[in-house]
């Protein structure tokens, strides 16, 4: 059993602490971000860990800031712990409170470093279109993600998987995994392995990124757009000057599309000069399609203005759109 300060915040890293208390570890304290007005009233909410670590009755300290914040690092000191273990924790640590435990600090890491070092490493790998990704643990230094390597577990990311779905996945993984790094490093076995050359930024997501844009983005990079920003923020296009969301689509070839519906058959000689973010076909029944560089996107779940998310078909129902309307 380890004395542990757990550092993270949301629902990634609540699922590695659950798994070093269910593996019998000790934690000494909870490390978390502060409470965040969020919603229409604004209302104080805890993260994830906070709620979990509130259950089980553990310490729990929230400094607005950790760098030159003396008083913390003398609390963290005077716990004595053997070993600190961040996930997600959302903020850059120094290296003086890193060297506090006996055992090292220990952090849980959404990519198979040294690719996608940063803040985002989970929705960049959807964004690029990755087939694979995984879980790495590791040695902290003072660097963003550069610490020596511990253990990596590699997954596989399914073509329409979004960036929440393979978020959940991984965060078992990663609990799974810190368990398995925490024995090692108890019994003294962690093998350490530097990191390589050839890694890729991966940091916080803008507001900016999520307009498609239709002449310049392929049918292929705008279907990873969408599944890289479900369920954080949305994809969104403009329809006759309203925002629509995009949530779940799917690109296809000009052959493809052709299959789905063989009726635009005989126009498919036109398809080819039609400008994009045009709307080829919105019906109920046969689909919502569009012409993007480089290819065809299927809509297969949106959400407009003021309206909640639904599949297509709900939509069209009572949203009639012309073929030849243009999306912004």
């Amino acid at each position: 059993m380890l004395n542990i300060v757990f550092m993270g915040t949301p629902d990634f890293a609540k699922e590695s602490l659950e798994s070093i208390v269910n593996a019998g570890h000790n934690i000494l304290a909870v490390v978390t971000n502060p409470d965040k007005p969020k919603g229409r009233g604004m209302k104080m909410l805890a993260s994830p860990v906070k709620e979990y670590a509130t259950q089980k009755g553990f310490t729990i300290y929230q400094p607005e800031k950790i760098k030159n914040n003396i008083e913390f690092l003398n609390t963290i000191k005077s716990l004595n712990p053997d070993v600190i273990c961040v996930v997600a924790y959302g903020k850059i640590l120094p290296q003086e409170l890193l060297e506090i435990p006996k055992l090292g600090s220990i952090n849980v890491h959404g990519s198979l470093l040294p690719k996608y070092r940063g803040a985002a490493p989970i929705q960049w790998a959807v964004l690029n279109g990755d087939t694979k990704t995984g879980i790495t643990t590791m040695y902290m230094d003072a660097g963003m993600d550069t610490g020596d390597i511990i253990l990596k577990e590699e997954v596989t990311i399914g073509e329409d998987e979004t960036t929440g779905e393979l978020w959940e996945k991984l965060s078992k993984i990663g609990g799974k995994l810190l368990v398995k790094t925490l024995n090692q490093v108890e019994n003294k076995t962690a093998p350490r392995q530097k990191q390589g050359e050839g890694f890729t930024l991966a940091p916080m997501l803008s507001k900016e990124m999520a307009k498609i844009s239709w002449e310049t983005k392929t049918a292929k990079e705008i279907h990873n757009l969408v599944r890289g920003l479900n369920p954080i923020m949305g994809a969104y296009t403009f329809l006759n000057g309203k925002k629509l969301k995009i949530w779940k689509a799917k690109a296809l070839s000009k052959n493809e599309l052709l299959q789905v519906y063989k009726e635009m058959v005989e126009y498919a000689f036109k398809l080819d000069d039609i400008m994009e973010g045009t709307v080829l076909l919105a019906d109920e029944k046969l689909g919502f399609f569009v012409k993007a560089r480089e290819g065809f996107l299927q809509i297969l779940e949106l959400q407009a203005e003021n309206s909640k998310k639904m599949n297509t078909s709900d939509f069209l129902r009572g949203n009639k759109i012309q073929a030849g309307t243009i999306l912004e």
